[in-house]
């Protein structure tokens, strides 16, 4: 008798639907972050004291993205054996990352001006103090001199045991030409990277299956430490800012998709696991390796992938960017001050500066916010204590916004560089081709066209190792 068939007289078991459903990773990661926020709410105290959990996620993801990054960028520039088309790759993501960047800012600047939720609350700047905030809002901020010799590290390895991702992109690319320029010497060493990059995804999903545990530590101490009562008096913000981030979303980014042939929605449902441990962890760092394997096998080539995504981290921050003009915008409107168009416009020039660099942890727009204030001198910054309590709140959106802002950059510059299969693009957000985090030896195909021929050769999987004699994405143009 067969494991699922019933014993006589004996109540037949529920089919294994339920099973397989909680076997899903978005399923349990929605239960943690529901389960969650109910402890947080019952029991704040205890819900408080669960911050580790989410802490400990975080930091078990963010011990592999240097590596993973690393190996995904020199695999990929390696391979590809045209040093001007990783250029071209780079200065249309950049183009890309400042044009999407300003329509958030701008985005936001509208909104915050029509619903002006800061007006009424009245508050008295000389009753403002710095006290309780993060001494990173109070310190003083680097130059843009300083931002850019930031991204030079001491060492060609330190850069793999730091947090920041662009000394990590830095070294990659210079190591991803070296290993082209060596040729036949440098093929061993990029095939050993390729394999070792198999390894590290490996370990990667290994770790997702605590994304639950960690979405649950993270909610809750979310809930118990500040609780839904610090919502009340700043709903309208909080409430306006969600709402023009989903706005965002669904209509630009959503027009973004339909100008390269595809479909948003689709795409958010392909992404769903990611939302969720951004939702639970508010931070889009813990998603990063898996947002690159799951690009690559949507079609998009590991060079652009490689390049794209760990760069629109620093520089193409959506939800960050929206954050800093309503949150700007919002003060100085609590405060009294009126803030004329010509000093808004220069703010945000302000802010296409201070934006770059908040990588994807939390808290980093509030402080991407302080050096905007302490920039100006039209808000001050003592005035960051009146949505100090609530920025936990709307970190999730502003996470939320740049993990598929970045998602569909990636899918934009693929396409226009002519190293997205647009085919398998659509097959995978339509369901037909489900993504697995760890490929077997033998994989599912991954045609790429090669423009000067017009044929596709063998096709291949995005994280599979390349041909001897034959490169994964042909040089375009």
């Amino acid at each position: 008798m067969s494991r699922n068939d019933a014993a006589p007289g004996t109540a037949t078991a529920p089919p294994g639907r339920l099973r397989r459903l909680l076997s899903l990773l978005y399923v349990q990661c929605l239960i943690g972050v529901l389960a969650g926020a109910a402890v947080g709410w019952l029991w704040p105290s205890f819900g408080a004291d669960l911050k580790p959990l989410g802490d400990g996620f975080i930091a078990l993801v963010r011990m592999m993205i240097a590596p993973v990054i690393f190996c995904t960028v020199v695999h990929g520039i390696a391979s590809m054996g045209n040093a001007r088309a990783v250029g071209r790759v780079s200065l249309k993501a950049l183009i890309y990352f400042e044009v999407l960047t300003t329509v958030a800012m701008v985005t936001g600047l509208v909104v915050v001006n029509v619903v002006q939720p800061g007006s009424g609350l009245h508050v008295d700047p000389s009753s403002l103090s710095v006290k309780g905030l993060p001494p990173e809002a109070t310190a003083s901020h680097e130059s843009v001199a300083a931002f850019v010799l930031a991204m030079i590290p001491d060492t060609l390895l330190s850069a793999l045991t730091g947090h920041e991702i662009l000394p990590v992109l830095l070294v990659s690319v210079l190591f991803g030409f070296g290993l082209n320029a060596a040729g036949g010497t440098g093929r061993g060493i990029t095939e050993g990277v390729e394999r070792l990059s198999r390894v590290l995804f490996t370990l990667i999903r290994w770790i997702m299956r605590l994304a639950p545990i960690g979405a649950f530590g993270s909610m809750a101490f979310t809930i118990g430490n500040y609780g839904l009562e610090t919502l009340r008096h700043l709903f309208l913000l909080v409430g306006s800012f969600w709402l023009t981030a989903l706005f965002f979303v669904l209509v630009v980014l959503g027009a973004v998709m339909r100008v390269n042939g595809l479909r948003l929605l689709p795409f958010l449902r392909y992404i769903k696991e990611e939302l969720l441990i951004v939702l639970g962890t508010s931070s889009s760092e813990p998603v990063l390796p898996r947002m690159m394997a799951k690009l690559q096998h949507a079609g998009a080539s590991k060079p652009v992938v490689g390049i794209t995504l760990p760069a629109g981290y620093s520089f193409n921050l959506d939800g960050t960017a929206i954050y800093l003009t309503m949150g700007s915008v919002f003060l100085a409107q609590a405060l009294g001050i009126d803030l004329s168009l010509t000093q808004q416009l220069s703010m945000l020039a302000v802010m296409l500066l201070t934006s770059k660099g908040a990588a994807g942890v939390t808290g980093s727009g509030f402080i991407a916010l302080a050096a905007t204030l302490s920039a100006v001198p039209h808000v001050p910054v003592a005035a960051l204590a009146l949505i100090f309590g609530i920025d936990r709140f709307m970190s999730e959106a502003r996470a939320l916004t740049s993990v598929v802002g970045n998602g569909v950059a990636t899918l934009a510059v693929a396409k226009w560089e002519g190293q997205l299969d647009e085919e398998r693009a659509r097959a995978v957000l339509r369901g037909d081709l489900p993504f697995t985090p760890v490929p077997e030896a033998e994989h599912t195909a991954v045609p790429q066209t090669d423009p000067a021929a017009g044929a596709k050769p063998e096709a291949t999987d995005p994280e599979a190792p390349a041909g001897r004699d034959r490169e994964p994405v042909p040089a375009a143009g």
